[in-house]
């Protein structure tokens, strides 16, 4: 299922949901443990997982982007900077597994918030395939598909406002 996009208080809300037949905790690992974080978004990394702790982003030419863990609850939320915008991840137990939440709060819409969504919509699905000892094949074809759908969407939010 493709994210919501709304206006929120200046800002834009992209959010994703999957339902997840894993516990708080299995999941939770994918999301803070870098063996398991390298597997679904190989150029992150977190140095210290706490409030104000650094994730790395890996630019690929030996210089790295620090954003800063804004918050950090075990099996339940973490939150950090990704350049201006935020990204939260909220995990809530329920019968039989857990909901995983991403939000991304985005300053502004442009041409780069189609690829952002895209991404983190096949990433969500790459760590639902992971969990479920699967295999996502051809992530960039998914990627592409994806891309299509969220440029309509942005488009679709900006002729809104």
């Amino acid at each position: 299922m493709i994210a919501a996009i709304r206006k929120s208080e200046g800002t834009y809300i992209a959010e994703f949901e999957r339902s997840l037949k894993h516990p708080a905790a299995k999941v939770w690992s994918f999301l803070t443990e870098n063996e398991k974080l390298k597997l679904w978004f190989s150029e992150l990394s977190i140095d210290n997982l706490v409030a104000g702790g650094i994730i790395k982003f890996d630019m690929g030419d030996g210089s790295f982007e620090e954003m800063t863990i804004l918050e950090v609850h075990p099996n339940s939320v973490l939150e950090y900077t990704w350049d201006k915008d935020v990204v939260r991840f909220e995990l809530a137990t329920v019968d039989g597994g857990c909901k995983l939440t991403l939000i991304e709060k985005i300053t502004s819409l442009n041409d780069h918030t189609p690829r952002d969504l895209a991404g983190w919509h096949v990433c969500l699905d790459v760590i639902t395939a992971l969990l479920d000892d699967a295999r996502l094949e051809n992530r960039s074809e998914k990627w592409k598909i994806w891309y299509e759908r969220y440029r309509e969407a942005v488009d679709a939010q900006a002729w809104i406002d």
